[in-house]
């Protein structure tokens, strides 16, 4: 069992993760207000913004429609910002599912408010300067006019049609409501299959822990010719020295580090993921790769790692891949 990539420093954490109820009170201590913790990612406006035109940016890039009516967003986090924002672009209705329940109200219209005003503004695309490491990386910053055209924006911006779309997030489930939020999600039901135009996450797949049922459930949202797109992040997210330090570690240490937490990762590669994706019957349209130098060498690997890595699976630190759901008959050919 190797634990040499251990950070001390996360060992209070991983302590808390041990005992019961600590970690369920401290997310409600988080979420009540009476813990105050440093403004995560998806409470940002300009964070949310950046994400969304990325995603849409791609899809005209890789020839995918760039007008989808029904989104489905897999992990929103602390905000269904990402959601708001394709919804102000022109989408009609917006689920998210999550794990565990973190988004509230207050916090959803806040965002809503200011992204209406980034893109009534067309501010231009934050980059990394902002948010470092964000993914896909894009030719240009410059606020997609090519995609959100005057004509678009002066549509999808009407006043009347943002004040149905806020007060979706104020009541969101209720009848009236183009907003679903979903925490579980597991349990999709039969009559929701076929019924969502695109699925998108942002560095949420690599927290799963069944990647083949994960993605069979998405393709089963889709309509026929719907598509998703995600970016996966491979990092140990500080678990380990080394950036794919938690590579090396054993099922039992790793069974150690995350205790009883709902979710951390699934230390799945690149090419898991990706096969996945094929044998759940989508077509792989686009996939770029980040890679990153790698300190370990395949011998360190854990054993459930050992022969299993196809090239550039050690050195690739994130994926973006955009996939279109093939016909059954397609599908299953593959198999």
């Amino acid at each position: 069992m190797s634990v040499r990539q251990l950070p001390l420093s996360i060992l209070p954490w991983i302590i808390a993760g041990h005992i019961p109820g600590v970690y369920s009170m401290y997310q409600w201590l988080r979420k009540s207000g009476w813990v105050r913790t440093k403004l995560v990612e998806t409470e940002s406006a300009r964070y949310c913004y950046s994400v969304w035109l990325r995603h849409l940016v791609k899809m005209h890039e890789n020839a995918l429609p760039t007008d989808p009516q029904a989104v489905a967003e897999l992990g929103p986090g602390r905000s269904l910002g990402v959601g708001a924002a394709a919804l102000i672009t022109g989408v009609e209705s917006y689920e998210a599912f999550d794990v565990v329940q973190h988004a509230h109200t207050e916090r959803n219209l806040a965002v809503f408010d200011d992204l209406v005003d980034l893109f009534s503004r067309r501010e231009k695309i934050p980059g990394d300067d902002e948010f470092p490491g964000i993914e896909p990386k894009l030719a240009s910053c410059r606020f997609p006019d090519h995609v959100l055209t005057d004509e678009r924006l002066n549509r999808v911006l009407e006043t009347k049609r943002l004040d149905r779309l806020r007060r979706s997030f104020a009541a969101l489930g209720d009848g009236d409501s183009c907003v679903r939020y979903q925490a579980p999600w597991h349990d999709i039901q039969a009559s929701r299959e076929g019924s969502v135009d695109l699925i998108f996450s942002q560095t949420v797949l690599e927290h799963v822990d069944n990647i083949a049922f994960t993605y069979d459930v998405m393709y089963r949202l889709l309509k026929p010719g719907g598509y998703m797109s995600h970016t996966i992040d491979f990092s140990g997210h500080n678990t380990a020295i080394d950036w794919n330090g938690h590579w090396t570690y054993s099922d039992l240490v790793w069974q150690f580090i995350r205790g009883r937490r709902a979710y951390l990762l699934n230390r799945s590669p690149c090419s898991w993921h990706l096969k996945e994706i094929e044998m759940c019957g989508f077509d792989i349209v686009y996939a770029e790769r980040r890679m990153h130098p790698s300190k370990i060498d395949k011998r360190q690997l854990a054993p459930y790692l050992q022969g299993k890595l196809q090239t550039g699976d050690l050195t690739t630190s994130d994926v973006f891949v955009q996939a279109v759901k093939l016909p059954a008959t397609e599908a299953d050919s593959r198999v």
